[in-house]
């Protein structure tokens, strides 16, 4: 039996005047659940590199002043991912549908006033933001 590795997952929470962008998943794993930009972390790639590519290919936009927000241990439905979360700020473009077969669309949203399923680890997100928390294993 070949030898498995958690492959690791970066979400972004962007913030513009108060309120965060948000798409509904599709095709894949949480597929009809909310959730923020991010995918997953390329060889050799840093985190902050992998964060600005993801809201890029997903959305056209670019952020900026990117800081770290939780680390998540998700272990769940024979998945394993080490999951990190940033928050960063909009720094420049109008949000695109630019990857249709992987999310419906984008809309911003206050962060109190979320759409829901929320795709489940963006709970964490949202605690870590509020509380300060910024580790969770599941």
């Amino acid at each position: 039996m070949e030898k498995q590795y958690p492959k690791t997952g970066i979400a972004v929470m962007i913030i513009k005047d108060g309120k965060t962008i948000i798409g509904k998943r599709k095709n894949s794993y949480g597929a009809g659940q909310y959730a923020f930009p991010g995918g997953h972390l390329e060889y050799m790639e840093s985190f902050e590199e992998c964060a600005r590519r993801e809201t890029r290919e997903e959305t056209g936009m670019e952020i900026k002043n990117i800081r770290f927000l939780r680390l998540l241990n998700f272990k769940l439905d024979g998945k394993h991912f080490t999951d990190i979360g940033f928050v960063a700020d909009w720094e420049s473009g109008e949000a695109q549908l630019l990857e249709p077969d992987k999310c419906e669309g984008w809309e911003w949203r206050d962060i109190d006033n979320l759409p829901s399923p929320l795709f489940w680890p963006l709970n964490t997100l949202l605690e870590a933001l509020k509380t300060g928390k910024n580790y969770f294993d599941n």
